[in-house]
């Protein structure tokens, strides 16, 4: 939102209609003397270009408009954010994400399962400000990709490089929930959830996920579980990143949803199953409503100041001015 410190500059404005009507009474014009030109053969000359006298109607709109940016720079200009300060701790939200080959077959509104679950994650973090989010990827094995963190800019950029196939083939849910779960075990939130977001059933990993699921409900960590994508013959297209070796073909998705729901059941969790983009928003944003905690906060004004633009612009205009004056027209300016 555009503010203005100093709005008494605009009373300047006013000297526009005042010059004008100096000039349309004649208090103030030019000096100038009546003169008879002619040729040779007694005619006299004759401005017959209509161009010129629209070349000088946009010099006069040109200076018009540098006295307009130049009142506006004196106004002092800024723009005015909003920024929530927050006092008090929010939710604490772990995201684990599976990221084995079968999470890049495209059945969910053109992307593959693994993009369309980070566009929904984005979405849901972006409207949740005062709350703590971070990233453990799971596969073959596990890691923890971003740490818990109010930082927005460090979540998405490290989301948007998540990839599929970077922690080998096969899905380890109990190692991922288990990272999960230290991470949050000693958190001081009054909220504590884990959302894991898969398309398969445990096939690695030394951690049973039900296991996992018991532990948390222990560590009075809530525990939701999205089974994402659509079943039957999927495409599926994905270049592992440790080889490089670029894959294409079909896969036969049949993931199996009752291991997934004990694994919520086992927490005192809810499981939700996912196939569209739209069914993957409304599912985060059910378990936004569900751990959101009341916070405190003060609210900070973040002052651009953007003066500097409009003199630029003057200056620009009044150099337009300046060429079609002296260099086109051929007059002094």
């Amino acid at each position: 939102m555009i503010q203005f410190e100093n709005p008494f500059a605009f009373l300047l404005l006013f000297l526009i209609p005042v010059l004008y009507f100096l000039r349309y009474i004649k208090f103030l014009s030019r000096i100038s003397f009546s003169l008879v030109l002619s040729d040779w053969e007694g005619e006299s000359f004759k401005w017959k270009k209509k161009s010129r006298i629209v070349i000088s109607i946009i010099v006069k709109l040109c200076l018009l408009a540098t006295y307009v940016c130049v009142i506006i720079a004196l106004a002092s200009p800024v723009i005015r954010h909003h920024k929530k300060i927050f006092s008090s701790r929010g939710a604490d939200i772990l995201f684990v994400l599976d990221v084995s080959p079968s999470m890049a077959s495209i059945d969910i509104a053109g992307m593959n399962r693994l993009e369309a679950a980070k566009t929904a994650i984005k979405k849901i973090a972006a409207s949740d400000e005062g709350d703590c989010f971070g990233l453990v990827e799971v596969a073959k094995e596990a890691a923890m990709v971003v740490p818990l963190t109010m930082d927005r800019d460090v979540f998405f950029n490290k989301l948007s490089t998540v990839a599929v196939g970077e922690l080998g083939d096969g899905t380890a849910l109990g190692l991922g929930l288990s990272a999960a779960i230290y991470h949050l075990e000693h958190s001081s939130s009054k909220s504590k959830c884990i959302v894991l977001i898969t398309d398969g059933e445990n096939n690695a990993g030394s951690v049973h996920p039900n296991t996992a699921a018991r532990l948390a409900m222990q560590k009075d960590i809530a525990l939701f579980v999205l089974g994402v994508g659509t079943k039957g013959t999927v495409p599926l297209e994905y270049t592992d990143p440790q080889t490089g070796k670029f894959y294409s073909g079909f896969f036969e998705s049949n993931y199996d949803s009752s291991s997934l729901m004990n694994i919520a059941q086992e927490s005192d969790g809810k499981f939700y199953e996912v196939e569209t983009i739209q069914a993957l928003i409304q599912a985060f944003s059910s378990i936004s409503k569900r751990e959101n905690v009341a916070q405190t906060y003060n609210i900070k004004n973040e002052d651009k100041t953007v003066y500097y633009y409009f003199i630029m612009l003057a200056f620009i205009l009044v150099s337009i001015a300046w060429f079609l004056k002296r260099l086109v027209l051929q007059e002094v300016l």
